[in-house]
């Protein structure tokens, strides 16, 4: 897979790839307009959203009705590095939600293929070229 990642001016930087374009700015306070979440904002949702696409799988899977199932997901600082130390996801379910499915909607979330690379992160190589013809 290969991303284009551009800057269509001030502090936007977006990413394209296949038929899609993913656009990120920064808030006044870092200098861009707040006009599209910022990079960091959108690593975090895609670990929400892929939790969500294995429950929403499970749950069709089974048949099971989706309507009223919602992830909270919230991150809790590490004051030592000023990094996020710790991701918690609650997944909700409505009342009539069948208790029985619960540990196994848990453990569908944990299959999330970004949580996985978090949990064995790839290698980064990252260096410069000058290209030709690129304005």
């Amino acid at each position: 897979m290969e991303m284009l990642i551009d800057f269509p001016g001030g502090a936007k930087v977006d990413a394209h790839f296949g038929p899609y374009t993913v656009k990120t700015d920064q808030p006044p306070m870092g200098g861009g307009e707040g006009s599209a979440p910022t990079p960091f904002a959108l690593f975090l949702a895609s670990l929400g959203t892929c939790a969500g696409i294995y429950v929403l799988g499970f749950c069709r899977q089974r048949g099971l009705p989706t309507d009223g199932i919602r992830i909270i997901q919230r991150m809790h600082n590490d004051p030592g590095t000023g990094l996020i130390g710790k991701v918690e996801m609650e997944i909700q379910v409505p009342p009539s939600f069948p208790e029985k499915y619960l540990p196994s909607l848990v453990r569908s979330a944990e299959l999330c293929a970004v949580k996985k690379h978090f949990e064995n992160p790839p290698e980064f190589d990252i260096f410069t070229r000058a290209v030709e013809g690129v304005a």
